[in-house]
């Protein structure tokens, strides 16, 4: 069955920024944000990570102030603001309490007197499937178990709106599963005391699954990109085309080029040695090219497939995508990934061979290895320390992604045997490369 439309406004967020760091460091995680929560709708926020999606949630919750901006709770028809609860992506349960001195947290916290607290959070724990746990410590229980007592902990205090953060990341795949669709009943039959959920994933068939509307965040810094409307009635159907459509259309809207930064293909922020670069195992890049290039996708795929196919996340598939095609071993159109002829030649070579086009291939297209290569070429002694590209890297980023940065290229540079780095010394050199 569907969900009632959207009625009521619950929550408004107006021109919402929010930096992290401070002086030189400082770096805008959100970037003027608008966003309205209706009553009877889940909505989620879509995007990779560090794209200040938890960062919004948190501000909802209050555990953040917004540098500027507004976050503005509608008072009810009773004049009362509504009230919010949360669900972590690590439980965040306490080990030395039960499960039911774990769901009573929040009703003590709210001064509920002992009997009514017990009452009520027992009712939330068979709610949730756990009846008969409710004497059992966090050890004793598998991960799924766990989130359902911090699922049950948020609801039993009775909010009009949850918020989740990446509830079903940290389970397997099944248990995941089996949650997701527990707590989609629940919300259909309209037995959980709750009048809106908001639900931040970077896992775009949970988004559709789950959501009647899914805000797609861009990232460095977060903005909303897109806004879709999910009109596919519940229960949904995963095999359903229009569902498989609305996934492509959604994986082709997270790998469109951004305008704004074409002039390094929209891949990554920054250019020249100041590009930005994740952090991708050399390993997983030709594991990706050898996936693609192999049956049934002989070069081309879609993207939603690759995900099924390989059990990725898009913050696992999306760099690795994206870093063949800064490197030309790639084409991303729409929500497809197609292999360039080398990446097929890579696919057909041997080690030597690979590392020798993956080397051409990483001093063609990645500024900081080709500047790197050229600062040891140069010195007589062919030796020059990390300390002073890191130190390069921060004048245009925060230290946290110029010392990620610097490693992705150190990873890759290793690989292709274009320079040596050594760990104890803390410096780059040409003593290994052929």
């Amino acid at each position: 069955m569907a969900t009632i439309a959207a009625t009521r406004p619950l929550v408004e967020l107006s021109n919402v920024r929010h930096h992290y760091g401070k002086g030189h460091g400082q770096m805008l995680v959100l970037d003027d944000v608008d966003l309205t929560l209706n009553e009877n709708e889940i909505v989620g926020l879509l995007g990779r990570s560090g794209s200040g999606k938890s960062t919004l949630l948190r501000s909802i919750a209050g555990l953040l102030r917004p540098d500027e901006g507004q976050v503005r709770f509608v008072p009810g028809e009773d004049g009362r603001e509504p009230s919010v609860s949360m669900v972590f992506q690590t439980f965040a349960l306490f080990p030395w309490l039960t499960v039911l001195q774990n769901v009573e947290l929040g009703l003590e916290a709210q001064r509920v007197p002992p009997e009514q607290r017990r009452t009520r959070a027992l009712a939330a724990i068979d709610l949730i499937g756990l009846d008969g746990f409710e004497d059992a410590y966090p050890k004793e229980l598998s991960g799924g178990m766990r989130q359902r007592v911090g699922l049950a902990r948020a609801m039993v205090v009775d909010p009009a709106l949850l918020l989740m953060d990446e509830p079903f990341s940290a389970l397997d795949v099944l248990t995941a599963e089996t949650l997701r669709t527990d707590l989609l009943d629940l919300w259909c039959e309209g037995r959980m005391p709750i009048k809106s959920i908001l639900i931040v994933t970077h896992n775009i068939e949970e988004a559709v699954l789950m959501c009647d509307r899914i805000l797609v965040f861009s990232s460095n810094p977060g903005r909303v990109a897109a806004e879709i409307k999910v009109d596919l009635p519940q229960p949904r159907d995963r095999l359903d085309p229009a569902f498989r459509a609305l996934v492509d259309d959604i994986y082709a809207r997270m790998t469109a080029r951004a305008p704004a930064v074409q002039v390094n293909d929209g891949l990554f922020p920054g250019t020249g040695i100041a590009m930005v670069l994740p952090v991708v195992s050399t390993n997983a890049l030709a594991g990706l090219i050898e996936e693609v290039d192999g049956a049934p996708f002989n070069g081309r795929a879609s993207m939603a497939d690759l995900a099924d196919q390989l059990q990725l996340e898009i913050d696992e598939l999306f760099p690795m995508a994206e870093t063949l095609q800064l490197m030309r071993f790639a084409d991303l159109s729409g929500a497809e990934i197609a292999l360039t002829p080398a990446a097929r030649r890579y696919a057909a070579a041997d080690v030597d061979a690979r590392k020798a086009q993956f080397a051409q291939a990483l001093l063609a297209h990645v500024p900081l290895a080709q500047h790197i290569r050229r600062i040891l070429d140069e010195r007589p002694s062919h030796v020059a320390p990390a300390r002073r590209f890191r130190d390069e890297l921060e004048d245009h980023m925060s230290p946290d992604y110029a010392a990620a940065t610097l490693s992705a290229v150190t990873h890759s540079g290793r690989y292709a045997e274009i320079f040596a780095y050594h760990e104890d010394a803390d410096q780059f050199s040409l003593d290994d490369p052929s």
